[in-house]
């Protein structure tokens, strides 16, 4: 299974709300508490979003956190980078011909590569702006949405 750390869920949730309130700087403390997370584990994350220059960290009385840029131009696949380091579906991808014993004579490598592609696009083409709110019912992902769930169910 392809799963999302714990983490990086966190930090979605936690951008996400930061989304909301543009130009203000948050606490860790606060952060954890609008989120109901442990604050051990939001401050842990709030540093990763800093090293992954997602997040600017401010010193002093009005010190706190808050978004580097624009919650629309801050991508999923930034925030899964931050957190997990680069994506990549297969050991191949991440480590190259290297990374497998069986490489030499690999003729599926490349089609992983494509299908990774089109992962980290899906991912560079959603923002925490759009994480933020949510979709209208119209919206052109959701369209058939029941009759897709009912065809997967049966």
């Amino acid at each position: 299974m392809i799963r999302i750390n714990r983490e990086t869920d966190y930090a979605t949730a936690i951008l996400g709300l930061m989304a909301g309130r543009p130009g203000e700087r948050f606490s860790a403390a606060w952060l954890a508490e609008q989120r109901g997370l442990p604050p051990a584990m939001v401050s842990k994350i709030l540093k990763q979003l800093v090293r992954g220059e997602l997040l600017e960290s401010h010193r002093g009385v009005k010190g706190g956190y808050s978004l580097a840029r624009p919650a629309d131009a801050i991508s999923i696949a930034q925030v899964v980078r931050a957190i997990e380091g680069p994506i990549a579906l297969t050991d191949c991808i991440e480590g190259g011909g290297q990374a497998c014993q069986y490489s030499p004579y690999c003729a599926i490598s490349s089609n992983w590569s494509r299908i990774n592609d089109a992962f980290y696009q899906a991912l560079e083409g959603v923002s925490i702006k759009d994480m933020s709110e949510p979709l209208s019912p119209e919206h052109p992902s959701l369209r058939g949405i029941d009759i897709r769930i009912k065809s997967a169910v049966s």
